[in-house]
C-alpha cells in the first residue's frame, strides 16, 4: 500500500514489480543546522507529507520510547534531509533523525581530539550546539570551539550570547539587552560558569566535529566583524577584545548610514 509515480510507457509486468516491491513515491524533510526543537516540530507540523501526531508535552514520552537517557529533545536529531512515503508520522521522522544523531555523535567521539574539552557525548553536543549558533562559517567552527576549550579549562565563564537568549525562551523578542546578560538562568553563560545543562540548537556533524576538535591556540575572546559576511575577529587579550568592538561598533555604524 502506498502512493506511486507510474511512468508513461509502464508494462503490466513493471507495474506489478513495482508494486509488490513496495517502490513508493518518497517525500523529503530537511532539518536545518541550529533549530531548536519547537522550530524542529513546527516544520514538521507544516510538512503536507508528515502526519501529525505529536504536540510539546509529547517530547518526554518519545525520548523514553527512543531509549535516549535523557528526556529534553533539544539537541538529538541530527540535521539532514530524509525520505519517507507520505503519511509518515511525526514520531517516525523524529526517529530516524535521533538514530543518525546517535551515529555521527559516536563516530565523532571515538575520533575526537585529546584537547576536546568535554567529558561525555552529551556534553559535546552541547558545546556543538553553541558553536553551531555562533557562526555558520567553516573556516572559523573549530577557532570559535578553541576559544571555549580555553575559557572552560581557565574557568572562565563561556559568555555567549545565544544561550542567554535560549534561556529567555519563546519571549525573547530579538533585543538582547544588558539586563538580560545580568539576569540568571541556567542558560546564562554570563552568570554561571560552564556549560548550559543542554544543548541549545540542533548542531550539524561539522559543528560536532569542531567541539571535539578545537583548533589550538591563544585567543580567548571573539566578536563580529558587522561585515556581512558572518565573520568574527579574534583577540588573545582583553584589551584587544575590546578593541574589536569598539571596530565592530564603528562598522554598525557605518553599515546604517549606508543602509545595509
Amino acid at each position: 500500500a502506498g502512493e506511486y509515480i507510474i511512468a508513461q510507457g509502464a508494462t503490466p509486468k513493471s507495474l506489478l514489480e513495482q508494486f509488490t516491491s513496495g517502490a513508493v513515491r518518497l517525500y523529503s524533510f530537511t532539518i536545518i543546522e541550529g533549530w531548536n526543537h519547537r522550530d524542529l516540530l513546527q516544520a514538521l507540523h507544516a510538512n503536507d507529507a508528515i502526519d501529525a501526531t505529536m504536540t510539546e508535552e509529547d517530547w518526554p514520552a518519545l525520548m523514553e520510547s527512543l531509549g535516549a537517557q535523557v528526556t529534553y529533545p533539544e539537541g538529538l536529531f541530527l540535521p539532514e534531509t530524509y525520505r519517507f512515503p507520505r503519511n509518515t508520522t511525526d514520531r517516525d521522522v523524529l526517529a530516524q533523525a535521533y538514530r543518525q544523531m546517535m551515529r555521527v555523535v559516536d563516530e565523532e567521539w571515538q575520533a575526537r581530539s585529546d584537547s576536546a574539552p568535554v567529558d561525555t557525548p552529551y556534553e559535546a553536543l552541547i558545546l556543538a550546539s553553541i558553536v553551531e549558533k555562533e557562526t555558520g562559517r567553516a573556516d572559523e567552527r573549530s577557532r570559535i570551539a578553541g576559544v571555549f576549550a580555553r575559557r572552560l579549562g581557565k574557568r572562565m565563564r563561556l559568555q555567549t550570547d545565544p544561550t542567554v537568549i535560549y534561556g529567555i525562551g519563546p519571549s525573547f523578542n530579538g533585543n538582547l539587552t544588558r539586563k538580560d546578560l545580568r539576569t540568571d538562568t541556567p542558560y546564562n553563560t554570563y552568570t554561571r560558569h560552564g556549560l548550559p545543562p543542554t544543548p541549545i540548537a540542533m548542531p550539524g556533524r561539522a559543528a560536532i566535529h569542531a567541539a571535539l576538535n578545537p583548533a589550538a591556540g591563544e585567543e580567548l575572546f571573539f566578536v563580529a566583524t558587522g561585515l556581512g559576511d558572518g565573520s568574527h575577529a579574534f583577540s588573545v587579550t582583553k584589551a584587544e577584545h575590546d578593541a574589536a568592538v569598539a571596530e565592530y561598533l564603528k562598522q554598525l555604524r557605518k553599515n546604517r548610514r549606508e543602509g545595509r
